[in-house]
């Protein structure tokens, strides 16, 4: 049997990311590719304690551990409802989440995994809600062995 088309999806729960994941699934095909959920965790977390407000160490750890929390539910979530999504349509799916600067990890999970298409969503536009934790798209076009697919905007 032939190994399957590897398509690495970056999703992270974003309007942006829910286009690529619309476009991922219209280049799919059941049997013949699977979809590589790549869920990027950017570093800006890690530091992530309230230093500036939280005024001793027993506060920052709980408030340390919430956010974790947060975040850790915000990603299984995510991952949830993609693989559910790639079941319904019949697609190979599989996950990867990791901690880091977007550009690097997409870079370094591409080459992992052995993807043969990378599809990212657009650029977030001023005012669109979320994290502006902007990907390096020069870093990433330049890296990249495969080719790289970035969804249109609606």
């Amino acid at each position: 049997m032939k190994t399957p088309l590897k398509l690495l999806l970056c999703h992270h729960g974003t309007a942006g990311a829910n286009r690529a994941e619309a476009l991922a699934h219209e280049l799919t095909v059941p049997g013949t590719t699977m979809i590589v959920h790549c869920l990027v965790v950017p570093e800006l977390w890690a530091g992530m304690q309230g230093d500036d407000w939280l005024n001793n160490a027993s506060t920052r750890d709980t408030f340390g551990s919430y956010v974790e929390n947060m975040l850790e539910n915000d990603a299984r979530r995510e991952l949830a409802g993609v693989a559910g999504r790639c079941k319904e349509r019949g697609i190979a799916y599989e996950a990867v989440m990791r901690l880091g600067e977007p550009a690097d990890v997409v870079l370094a999970v591409a080459t992992e995994t052995g993807a043969d298409l990378v599809v990212i969503g657009p650029p977030r536009r001023k005012g669109e809600e979320g994290l502006r934790s902007r990907m390096d798209l020069e870093k990433l076009v330049r890296g990249l062995k495969c080719p790289l697919l970035i969804a249109p905007r609606p």
